[in-house]
């Protein structure tokens, strides 16, 4: 007798929704299919208020997580972001990294963009958002995270609203071989997150994967046969598939590789590596029933990159 054993869930994330009307598109026919169960949107972003009701309707046929997508580098400011937009422009990414590794990002600042861009979802989407997570991980950073774990507890019911958690074992990083070193990097930044997630009892994923080198030659299905592998305990995969069309082409550098990732999550080619994986898409509430690692073991609580 073949033994039978349940598939286990991994939350599929698309980024950037509101960016563009050929990435939000192309994110919503997805969820469609069911080929991903949440998606984090640009909330200050044009295309947004566009794209909100079409995003409505879907995932009122085929339930997805929505989220804010916190938005501090590279585009038009919702606040006058004093000491941290030029022109009402946000800086780079290299330009607010610098600030928050010295200690110097101006936290008022990033506290009212945060509500600003909190304002602009609940405004078009009628409800708080499912999660938070950050446009190229800017969540993560010293004086952001703080703001982010401040108002979600000010704002909204205790473990009402999940925050990514972009920790992966550096064992699991090593092993999969795809970006390592901006993998060791985004999970070393992401652990005084986890410390303060844990000791606020907010509710996070615990298993981070998805990052790898856009410029790579290696095609998307064997990066993502990778990152179905050797997953954490509540795992979630981020993606970043799209269409390019003139607005993207105006407003972002990353553009044709989200097309090669779109057509990878839309074959039946996922399908396949997902069943083989031994895993379903999910979305957060299913991640709950899993036991976290900070349940196995004692609490420790006292360029480009996305």
């Amino acid at each position: 007798m073949t033994a039978f054993f349940p598939l286990r869930p991994i939350l599929v994330c698309a980024d950037d929704y509101g960016l563009a009307p050929g990435v939000s598109t192309a994110i919503t026919e997805l969820i469609a299919d069911g080929r991903l169960s949440a998606t984090s949107a640009m909330s200050t972003l044009p295309d947004w208020c566009r794209a909100a009701p079409e995003l409505q309707a879907v995932v009122a046929r085929q339930p997805a997580d929505v989220g804010l997508h916190l938005t501090l580098t590279d585009h038009p400011a919702a606040t006058k972001a004093a000491g941290l937009a030029g022109d009402g422009r946000l800086p780079p990414l290299g330009s607010i990294l610098k600030q928050a590794l010295a200690g110097r990002l101006p936290r008022a600042a990033v506290r009212d963009e945060l509500r600003a861009q909190l304002d602009a979802f609940e405004d078009a989407w009628g409800a708080p958002p499912d999660y938070v997570d950050g446009h190229q991980h800017v969540h993560l950073l010293a004086g952001v995270r703080e703001a982010v774990i401040d108002e979600v507890l000010r704002r909204y019911p205790h473990g009402r609203v999940w925050i990514r958690d972009c920790v992966e074992a550096p064992a699991r990083c090593l092993k999969r071989g795809v970006a390592t070193p901006k993998a060791l990097f985004i999970s070393a930044l992401g652990l005084p997150l986890r410390r303060l997630l844990r000791k606020a009892g907010l509710p996070a994923n615990d298993g981070f994967s998805g990052l790898h080198d856009f410029a790579s030659p290696q095609p998307f299905a064997a990066k993502m046969r990778r990152f179905l592998a050797g997953l954490g305990p509540r795992p979630l995969v981020h993606v970043h598939p799209g269409r390019v069309d003139a607005a993207l082409l105006a407003c972002d550098s990353l553009t044709t590789p989200r097309e090669a990732e779109l057509a990878y999550l839309a074959s039946e080619a996922f399908a396949t590596d997902l069943a083989a994986a031994g895993l379903r898409i999910a979305r957060y509430a299913d991640l709950a029933a899993a036991p976290s690692s900070a349940s196995k073991a004692p609490s420790t609580s006292s360029g480009s990159i996305r």
